[in-house]
């Protein structure tokens, strides 16, 4: 059983089982990467700007944070809110962490009090992590809300500058701790015991802590990066927050070091900005989510910027349609993109990049390791023919068995037999690989007809004139929802909605299944894990419905 309270831990028999296949090491992952940062010595680990990182200056740089932090008397299980931008400060803090077994709570730097607050109070953490100031927001003012609040947060790094209360962490590199390098080896680390915390993906509410174990955490890297084509002389550029599960860890930078490749960190998402960095770099990989390839595939510096290098565009996050596929790989002919369906509670599926074209395009890949048991469902948990549309229910090696101290959530989200209800809908392809149809509660439900937004979105998109197309309900008197279609065009085109109507009816779409309303945008609102925020559309969408009724 865990030591901490709050964590679901592995059935013995299951652990058994993963640890016989050789899926679990029993090690910790800070010694992992103690080791394999060892091992690559001079070369290049980090790039940020102008400034380069050799793996064994970042290795000087984890352990002489790892011994202030003991130093400062933290210990195992000890749990760190930490909420940095992508510089390599969060690297150095992220694996100092884990050599001494304390626990970082992947938080990201746009969140604030709502997120943070209940981040530090269902954790009981003790530490925070974050920057000076970030884009004109004070993080020491934050800080102090918090530390007034929260008597057991009694520990507060900074990056970038100084502040009352808090530890310098320029000043904690700038010199040697008077803890001995020994007192690292000293310490004891479970390594079934949660390694970092990272947050449920979804787009309302407070996201959920997810516990990731030691054990599970590295076999996800090591999955990940075996599918991914990743060489010592590879590059990953980071535009995404490398908080997040998919650029931290799938493979993402935890996977590139195991490579002793490089990584380039940087905080823009901007086309340009993306694309000047593969030029200077010459980087071969590429983490997006679907809105920034779409964004990408648009930019005039598509056609300007030396892009010979790239091989690997992953993305994950959304479903990605496959004329989009196609047209990255048409503008960027070196490059192949690889999708990914991945959870930050566990389960890795990827496209192989060796799969025939059709399995490439049209699916989200397989699972990246043979005991990752996955289960398609109808709304009364039985099992679902191939081909049919079905919940996926999944447990394995890596993937969680409950989310951090919320037992009653946990007894709804988990079967009996300790598989996870992801609220994916998916089919299985002939190739046996898994096809994304939307998620159960992205649903419009028109007076008692159920609409699947991703149904109607991938229609839409085959219009000549829509680059890209979000479905959310607005809310009606009379059939309780309504769908209104937020939608991008090509540039230079044009969109009413008689014609979109028309357009999906000559597709033979049921009536009932047609928009309603149709709002062309520019660009949508993300998450704060990149996804399109449908929650914002929904508003924007019963505020118009609200408008015109008025």
């Amino acid at each position: 059983m865990s030591r901490l309270p709050g964590v679901t831990p592995f059935p013995p028999e299951l652990a058994s089982r993963y640890r016989a296949a050789g899926y679990w090491e029993d090690r910790p992952q800070g010694a992992v990467y103690d080791e394999v940062f060892a091992q690559h010595g001079g070369r290049t680990a980090i790039v940020h700007g102008d400034r380069t990182v050799s793996y064994s200056e970042l290795k000087d740089r984890v352990d002489r944070l790892a011994r202030h932090l003991l130093r400062l008397g933290v210990r195992p299980l000890d749990r760190f809110v930490m909420q940095l931008p992508n510089v390599p400060e969060f690297v150095y803090l992220y694996f100092a962490l884990q050599r001494v077994g304390a626990i970082p709570i992947m938080a990201l730097a746009s969140h604030r009090w709502t997120e943070v607050s209940a981040f530090v109070e269902l954790a009981g953490a003790r530490g925070y992590i974050v920057p000076h100031r970030l884009d004109g927001f004070d993080f020491a003012e934050l800080a102090s809300r918090l530390r007034a609040r929260y008597q057991g947060l009694d520990l507060v790094l900074s990056v970038g500058g100084a502040f009352p209360g808090a530890e310098s962490v320029t000043e904690l590199l700038g010199h040697d701790a008077s803890t001995p390098a020994s007192a690292l080896d000293d310490v004891v680390v479970d390594p079934e015991e949660p390694c970092v915390f990272q947050l449920s993906g979804g787009t309302t509410g407070v996201p959920k802590l997810i516990p990731r174990t030691h054990n599970d955490y590295v076999y996800n890297t090591r999955a990940a990066v075996a599918v991914n084509d990743v060489r010592s002389d590879d590059c990953l550029l980071v535009t995404l927050p490398i908080a997040h599960n998919f650029p931290l860890a799938c493979p993402g930078i935890s996977g590139f070091f195991m490579r002793g490749a490089r990584i380039v960190l940087s905080g823009s998402t901007r086309p340009d900005d993306v694309f000047a960095l593969v030029e200077r770099e010459r980087v071969t990989h590429l983490e997006l989510v679907p809105a920034l390839l779409i964004r990408c595939t648009n930019s005039n510096s598509i056609s300007t910027r030396d892009l010979s290098s790239l091989r690997v565009i992953n993305t994950g996050g959304q479903k990605l349609q496959p004329e989009v596929k196609r047209r990255a790989e048409e503008l960027m002919p070196t490059c192949r993109v690889q999708e990914v369906f991945g959870m930050a509670e566990g389960l890795l599926c990827f496209v192989r990049l060796d799969d025939p074209p059709d399995v490439r395009y049209e699916t989200v890949g397989r699972p990246v390791c043979p005991d990752d048991e996955l289960l398609l469902v109808d709304d009364d948990g039985h099992p679902i023919p191939d081909g049919e549309i079905g919940e996926l229910l999944v447990r394995g090696p890596y993937t969680l068995r409950g989310y951090y101290g919320v037992p009653e959530y946990n007894a709804r989200t988990f079967t009996p037999d300790g598989f996870y209800r992801s609220g994916d809908l998916m089919r299985r392809h002939p190739s046996g690989s898994y096809v994304v149809e939307g998620r159960k509660k992205d649903l419009i439900n028109r007076g008692g007809e159920k609409i699947s937004a991703e149904e109607i979105e991938n229609l839409i998109l085959s219009h000549p004139a829509v680059l890209n197309v979000a479905c959310v309900p607005m809310p009606d008197p009379v059939l309780g929802e309504r769908m209104c279609a937020f939608a991008i065009l090509r540039e230079g085109h044009a969109l009413r909605l008689d014609e979109l109507v028309a357009f999906l009816a000559e597709k033979g779409l049921a009536r009932f299944k047609l928009p309603e309303r149709l709002e062309v945008v520019d660009d949508f609102p993300l998450s704060k894990f990149g996804k399109v925020a449908k929650n914002v559309l929904s508003e924007v969408a019963a505020a118009k419905a609200a408008g015109i009724r008025a």
